[in-house]
């Protein structure tokens, strides 16, 4: 068999290279031991910084008291919100306070309107209703005086009169009502026109 002098130069460059490696395998581990680094905290520091978490530790409790106090004053004050998974659902329990209103009045819906929901800062929305009644002035006061009573978070947005019948002492009212609801119910379209009319 011939050695060709391919094979020579091949077998002679993997012998300096394997040559080359060994040797800067052992010059990189003869460097000695790592030297030890000297800590850059002194044990003041140290025990400083551990009376500052002890203190950050010690009020956690009472920080946690307070969330609870607050969460329960929030579930509190958020009973008074229309309920509904919906924003259809809302509308109608908004719309059946009003007219249970009505109909303890002996007032007669003519016409109702339901304008939708909008964004009521950032944690809620508002669901409105809008109702057209014929009226005594007096069974107007009361039903206002009624609204005013709700345990829900319902006030009055809009209130038209104009006389309709002076022999009866009449007249014809447009009444709009909000009430506070979640903000999950406002639709994601209304929510991105206001943002984009800001």
């Amino acid at each position: 068999m011939t050695v060709t002098p391919w094979v020579r130069r091949t077998v002679a460059w993997g012998l300096v290279s394997v040559a080359l490696s060994g040797l800067a395998y052992f010059w990189q581990g003869s460097g000695g031991a790592a030297a030890v680094v000297a800590p850059t905290d002194s044990i003041a520091l140290a025990e400083k910084r551990l009376a500052r978490l002890r203190d950050t530790a010690a009020t956690v409790p009472q920080k946690q008291d307070i969330l609870k106090s607050v969460a329960a004053d929030l579930a509190k004050r958020e009973t008074g919100l229309i309920p509904g998974e919906t924003a259809a659902q809302a509308q109608t329990e908004l719309l059946t306070i009003l007219r249970r209103l009505c109909a303890a009045q002996q007032i007669e819906i003519k016409a109702t309107e339901l304008p939708g929901i909008s964004p009521l800062g950032d944690a809620y929305g508002e669901v409105n209703v809008a109702v057209t009644v014929e009226c005594r002035m007096e069974q107007l006061i009361n039903l206002l005086a009624d609204l005013g009573g709700q345990p829900r978070l319902v006030t009055t947005s809009e209130l038209q009169i104009i006389a309709a019948n002076p022999k009866e002492k009449t007249v014809n009212v447009r009444l709009a009502v909000s009430g506070v609801t979640a903000r999950k119910l406002v639709p994601e379209k209304s929510t991105s026109q206001k943002k984009g009319t800001g």
